[in-house]
């Protein structure tokens, strides 16, 4: 297995490959077998290739039940890094919705818990930090995902500690370079990248566009690792983390981990080449 780059978490030096996997849509099945089959070969190859970021949320109907169910199943919850979210409003709803969340996760502490798209943020952060103080959450985080709502993040960060942000970053959706990546940095604050590939479009929409032959000579493959190589390559980026429900795609995911990340020239390029594509 080849080792994984990784980055270190600004609040405790922990390190975290840079790749792992989102559970947004992918996890959300039933008990069926069928279903949940590909789902444990994922989770299964996640681990095997070294790396252990899990991301979840209760608005993702049933996946942190499977999170939970399959991990507990594989014996690997030493070896993943699961994180989730509170989405509710009020105190008293939002504690009732992490105590389910740990119930859902089968764990006795969560090594992440978020406070998904800024939902009530005062008060749940509030709360989040109580279960750090008692050691049941490691690190607290805010989230969001898309730029409409980056002016009231930046707004946050600025007035309130956090070990993590989760936000949208992608080739196609730059914005967070602006502010908020700086900020994170100067604040000490890990960065998890949701829609690193922008729930499947960007690959939709290089379509069966040749792979340009200097991205060949660098060691990718497959535009999914070049696109994932753009994000991961961030200084500020501590993860990135795409969404499946196939095992070979999140090797390939993976993959892009084990190459040397792309210097800003390149990340340039990578840039133009996808601004070319119609």
């Amino acid at each position: 297995m080849e080792r994984l780059a990784t980055r270190r978490i600004p609040s405790s030096g922990e390190e975290l490959p840079v790749i792992g996997l989102g559970t947004w849509q992918s996890f959300d099945v039933g008990d069926a077998e069928r279903e949940r089959a590909p789902l444990r070969a994922v989770l299964r190859a996640l681990v095997d290739g070294g790396a252990s970021m899990i991301d979840s949320s209760p608005m993702y109907g049933h996946s942190e039940e499977v999170v939970g169910d399959l991990v507990e199943e594989l014996a690997i919850r030493p070896r993943v890094f699961v994180a989730t979210k509170v989405w509710t409003r009020g105190e008293r709803r939002g504690r009732e919705q992490i105590a389910e969340s740990f119930r859902k996760l089968r764990v006795g502490r969560i090594d992440l818990l978020q406070v998904h798209n800024l939902v009530d943020v005062d008060v749940h952060l509030a709360t989040l930090r109580e279960l750090q103080a008692a050691g049941r959450v490691r690190y607290v985080g805010v989230t969001h995902y898309t730029a409409s709502a980056h002016a009231e993040v930046e707004a946050v960060l600025r007035r309130e500690r956090v070990d993590f942000l989760q936000i949208n970053y992608s080739v196609a959706e730059r914005e967070a370079e602006r502010r908020l990546l700086p900020l994170a940095r100067d604040r000490g604050v890990a960065v998890i990248a949701n829609r690193p590939l922008l729930i499947g479009a960007l690959l939709r929409r290089v379509g069966r566009a040749a792979l340009p032959a200097w991205a060949r000579e660098h060691g990718y493959t497959t535009w999914a690792q070049l696109l994932l190589a753009f994000v991961a390559a961030h200084p500020a980026i501590t993860c990135a983390i795409p969404a499946t429900s196939d095992p070979a795609h999140l090797r390939d995911d993976l993959a892009t981990a084990a190459l040397p990340l792309p210097d800003e020239r390149l990340r340039a390029r990578i840039v133009e080449a996808i601004d070319a594509i119609a």
